[in-house]
């Protein structure tokens, strides 16, 4: 974990010599051994263990970071054979850490290094290659943590008559009301005053309430063992947990304003003088620095505002998309899968025009459907009729039409025509499909609830077959790394 990078680099100076042994076997993360075999914790307990062996000798100069050697033990808690009184341990972890000492594992030794000093095993030549990249942080100046209500039951509605309802109870008038994205693709309206919310975030929250924008959301760190998912896009407010509910969810608009238009109430702490080079009052949020490389890359030039040509200009909305896609490359997840897991995602850059156009166009058909101002084509339908509440979700496929797949609200009305690879995707810590059905259990569906439902399913099929074009184009031009 980035956080405690300085405990591990204060642990290298006081001590000579530091043995890892990773006992893994962390149920939240779902751990398989390498084999695909069985994990098993050595405690009753959830999280993943090691032994930490710290040594310190007093014969080292204090200059002299110790030696750092690492060693992982998969597979269950333990295996017997035999029966009664012939019951004997032979295998797994307890049989293992039983016979083995330091003097007998084999270690690894490491060379941890800034920023993290990780006491982990890591591709270096790989990690040199991830780290030409761009960190999203650096790309966009202005960012921050999602905001926090501190009360959702009392300041989040499904609907804006909802929320009106709510606003009156704190004695509030409608315009306080805006739209928030809860989760992905779940769009509900916060009573969004400084009166009832407990960190607003407003120094960035307030450029996506000025005009129109996009911001895009990621996390530091991945807690959860499915792999690096962590994106997504908003046009709205976001909250902490909004694409992930395990980790702190970061914002980072590509545009700011310095006119905050009509929304500029009582709600604004400060207003932030913005100097502007577009109409409308606003500038990218996108670093000189990094602007310059990829113009210098790409031998275009940057326009403020909007899109270029993609020829001879480039704009800042063409960057996103260029971002998006690449974030949404299975190649490029599971290529830096172990640098993912650990700090804000890098971007790398391309010198091939012709990739960088391709990809631009596979982001911006991804915005879209994910800010839902496109749609993709395969609707499921919604053929039953009743009286559409939420009862118990359940995914059915049948063995004659296994890529087809229902997903049940009762026992009587389903989606009908929602494959496997859509039920099952994922964005950071959601599953899509379901957590929107499960938060809504109890409710009743209206007209609009049916039809968003159904275009959310078509999006994310859409979605995978863009991530499929999305490497098949960087493959087409050369593959990884992105040259």
């Amino acid at each position: 974990n980035p956080t405690f990078r300085g405990m591990r680099h204060s642990l290298m100076r006081s001590f000579d010599d530091i043995y890892v042994l990773d006992l893994h076997g962390n149920s939240k993360k779902k751990e398989r051994s390498p084999d695909g075999g069985k994990d098993e914790n050595v405690f009753d307990i959830q999280q993943g263990v090691a032994i930490g062996i710290f040594v310190k000798r007093g014969q080292r100069g204090a200059h002299q970071p110790a030696v750092v050697r690492h060693a992982h033990l998969w597979g269950p808690r333990e295996l017997f054979a035999g029966a009664g009184d012939t019951k004997q341990l032979v295998s797994g972890k307890y049989h293992w850490l039983a016979e083995h000492d330091i003097t007998n594992t084999e270690w690894i030794t490491l060379k941890p290094d800034k920023p993290f000093y990780l006491f982990m095993p890591q591709d270096i030549d790989l990690r040199a290659e991830y780290e030409q990249g761009w960190k999203v942080t650096d790309i966009f100046v202005t960012n921050n943590i999602g905001l926090t209500s501190g009360q959702d039951a009392k300041t989040v509605a499904y609907t804006f008559d909802e929320a009106r309802k709510l606003a009156s109870l704190f004695s509030l008038p409608e315009d306080v009301i805006e739209a928030i994205l809860y989760r992905p693709f779940d769009r509900r309206f916060i009573v969004y005053s400084k009166l009832v919310i407990t960190r607003p975030r407003t120094e960035v929250m307030q450029h996506m309430l000025a005009g129109r924008n996009v911001a895009l959301v990621t996390t530091r760190s991945v807690e959860i063992g499915r792999g690096w998912e962590h994106i997504f896009c908003a046009s709205d407010l976001i909250q902490l947990h909004t694409v992930s509910l395990k980790e702190v969810n970061c914002f980072f608009p590509l545009y700011l304003y310095s006119n905050l238009g009509p929304n500029n109430r009582e709600l604004f702490f400060t207003e932030v003088d913005i100097s502007t080079t577009a109409p409308g009052g606003r500038r990218p949020n996108l670093s000189p620095a990094f602007i310059a490389d990829m113009s210098a890359r790409l031998d275009m030039q940057f326009v403020a505002d909007g899109g270029g040509d993609l020829q001879t200009t480039f704009g800042p909305e063409d960057v996103f998309d260029y971002l998006y896609a690449v974030f949404h490359s299975p190649a490029y997840r599971a290529r830096y899968a172990e640098f993912l897991k650990i700090d804000f995602p890098r971007l790398p850059l391309t010198t091939d025009a012709d990739l960088f156009r391709a990809l631009c166009g596979f982001g911006q058909r991804l915005v879209a459907l994910h800010v839902m101002e496109a749609f993709g084509a395969a609707l499921p339908s919604f053929p039953e009729r009743g009286n559409n509440m939420v009862e118990k979700i359940e995914y059915r496929v049948t063995p004659d039409e296994p890529e087809r797949g229902r997903v049940y609200i009762n026992a009587a009305q389903y989606f009908d025509g929602v494959p496997p690879r859509v039920w099952e995707f994922h964005v950071g810590g959601y599953q899509v499909c379901h957590k929107w059905l499960k938060d809504r259990k109890g409710r009743t569906l209206s007209y609009e609830d049916i039809n968003h439902y159904r275009r959310v399913a078509a999006a994310l099929a859409e979605t995978i077959t863009l991530m499929e074009q999305i490497d098949a184009a960087i493959e087409e031009h050369g593959g990884w790394p992105l040259r």
